[in-house]
């Protein structure tokens, strides 16, 4: 049985590595005989996927921003295309990635309308609008749709979709948290250190946005408290020597954890941390389910704000998922004009320096884990996909 997989960007990469796992785990259960394509990245590709394209750094937010990506994924699509002519699959699985999943779901489901199509990490539309109602049409073309939050699945099921609430796919990457002990033998560090995690980019363009200010932030966080240390895993390999180089730059004590590394180092980075300053994003659901005070900005270029703003007309209550999902603003969130150096370093310096202000952040993460299900959601996607690609 033949499986198509599409997905982009580092977040994919890392949910699609997850989910072949899983499948392949429960093939050989079943005495199926499965191969994999896959749009995706490193990970997907070590996890058992035959890639057409690789597609982990493509990906961009906003007008300009997306520009230099237009020909490396028009070639991605090129590629996809050639594949489904020459070779269909008997099922296709969509990943996050919005914009070239809707346009190859739409185009699947026009050519080939018998084969299934399964949306797993949809477009969070519940929690954003276009214009006054403006949302995809991912009902018309999906058989159905894995979705990660209840409010996604309650979402797509009143627009009559076939959708079933598997669960958050973090809670199966982190159920065991090493000690901060362990985790800070394993990183080297003295007991007398406090560790400040940097999280600013899975895209090229959140190293220039977004980078400068959060260093700018450890500098000063680091020249009231000389114990403050940072470490800043990097999401792709292209992104290593930038982040080393901008570390000194900004005079900033502390190293880079390279991508080759990060995989198996996350765990104790995350047990080892004081508080972490990141972009918004997957990441911040891997902090909070792993108890770590976070610190959530965003910025892109003037040009996208604008026209998000006022031609777009685009509306998000929260940005990081974590106050989505809690509908209140748990962790403090500084996005454009707001994503300033001093007003991040006060919110930093309040988490670290007030017990009671910490205390208030980890009960939350508490109250959010309830919302997110139960653990073997990989295990139980891969079972659906399979049950529809074998009907």
């Amino acid at each position: 049985m033949k499986l198509l997989i599409s997905t982009g960007e580092v977040s994919g990469d890392l949910q699609g590595s997850l989910l072949i796992k899983a499948l392949k785990n429960n093939a050989e259960k079943r005495k199926i005989e499965l191969d994999i394509i896959a749009l995706g990245g490193e990970r997907m590709r070590e996890a058992g996927a035959k890639l057409i394209s690789n597609t982990s750094s493509i990906g961009a937010i906003g007008f300009l921003e997306a520009l230099p990506y237009v020909l490396p994924t028009l070639n991605a699509q090129s590629k996809i295309d050639n594949y489904l002519s020459t070779s269909p699959p008997d099922a296709v699985v969509l990943i996050d990635y919005m914009g070239p999943n809707i346009r190859l779901g739409l185009k699947v489901k026009k050519k080939f309308p018998n084969i299934p199509i399964i949306y797993y990490i949809a477009p969070q539309e519940w929690a954003w609008r276009l214009g006054d109602s403006g949302t995809t049409d991912l009902i018309s073309f999906t058989d159905k749709i894995l979705a990660i939050f209840e409010e996604e699945a309650n979402f797509y099921s009143n627009k009559g979709g076939n959708v079933k609430f598997v669960g958050h796919p973090m809670l199966d990457f982190y159920r065991n948290i090493p000690t901060r002990e362990d985790s800070f033998k394993k990183l080297g560090l003295t007991s007398d250190k406090k560790l400040l995690l940097i999280i600013p980019a899975s895209r090229k363009q959140e190293i220039k946005y977004i980078l400068p200010t959060l260093l700018k932030v450890a500098r000063l966080l680091q020249d009231k408290d000389p114990s403050i240390t940072v470490l800043i895993p990097s999401g792709l390999k292209e992104f290593d020597e930038i982040l080393n180089n901008s570390l000194n730059e900004y005079g900033v004590s502390g190293r880079i954890i390279f991508s080759n590394e990060v995989d198996n180092i996350k765990p104790f980075l995350f047990s080892a941390a004081h508080l972490a300053l990141a972009k918004s994003g997957t990441i911040n659901m891997e902090l909070a389910l792993n108890l770590v005070p976070q610190i959530v900005g965003y910025k892109v270029s003037k040009v996208t704000a604008f026209f998000a703003r006022y031609i777009l007309r685009f509306n998000v209550k929260y940005i990081s998922p974590v106050n989505l999902l809690l509908n209140k603003m748990l962790i403090s969130e500084f996005i454009q004009e707001d994503f300033k150096a001093e007003k991040i370093f006060n919110a930093a310096s309040k988490i670290l320096e007030d017990n009671a202000t910490k205390e208030d952040i980890i009960h939350g993460y508490q109250r959010l884990k309830d919302k997110l299900g139960k653990p073997g959601v990989t295990d139980r996607a891969s079972k659906d996909i399979l049950d529809l690609l074998v009907k």
